[in-house]
C-alpha cells in the first residue's frame, strides 16, 4: 500500500485519496474554435508514459484538497508532490527501463522452434472443424 504525503495532512494511506489523471494538460485558447477531433483529443487523450509521470490527485476523505505529484508508474516511487498551478518540479530521476516489452517495427524478428521453421507454411492445416 502507497503513502502518499499530502501536502496539506502529511503522509496518509493511498485508501484516503483519488487519482485525478494526468497533470498540466492545457485547457484549449480558443475552445469555440475546436472541431469534434480536437475536443476528443483534449478530453480523452493522454500520454500513457512507463516511468516518471506527473498526476493530479485528491485527497477525498480528508482536506479534499487537488495536489500534482510525480510519480514512476513502474516502481510506485513517489518523487515529488506539489500544490496545483505550480510548475512540475525538475526530477533527476531517469526513466525506467524499457525491458520485456513487445514490438511491431519491421525489423523484429519471431524465432519458432526448430520444429516449427522447418514445416513448409504450405503443408500447416488447421485442426478437424476449424473455420477460417
Amino acid at each position: 500500500m502507497l503513502l502518499i504525503p499530502c501536502p496539506n495532512c502529511g503522509p496518509r494511506d493511498e485508501t484516503e485519496f483519488h487519482y485525478g489523471g494526468q497533470a498540466h494538460v492545457a485547457y484549449p485558447e480558443n475552445p469555440n474554435e475546436l472541431n469534434d477531433r480536437e475536443w476528443a483529443e483534449y478530453l480523452f487523450y493522454r500520454e500513457n508514459t512507463k516511468g516518471t509521470f506527473a498526476e493530479r490527485w485528491v485527497h477525498s476523505t480528508g482536506c479534499r484538497q487537488w495536489f500534482n505529484m510525480v510519480r514512476d508508474t513502474v516502481t510506485y516511487d513517489i518523487q515529488a508532490v506539489y500544490q496545483m498551478g505550480s510548475p512540475r518540479p525538475a526530477t533527476a530521476v531517469p526513466a525506467a527501463a524499457e525491458s520485456g516489452t513487445a514490438t511491431t517495427a519491421a525489423n523484429s524478428t519471431i524465432t519458432l522452434g526448430d520444429a516449427a521453421s522447418s514445416t513448409p507454411a504450405s503443408s500447416i492445416s488447421a485442426p478437424e472443424g476449424a473455420t477460417k
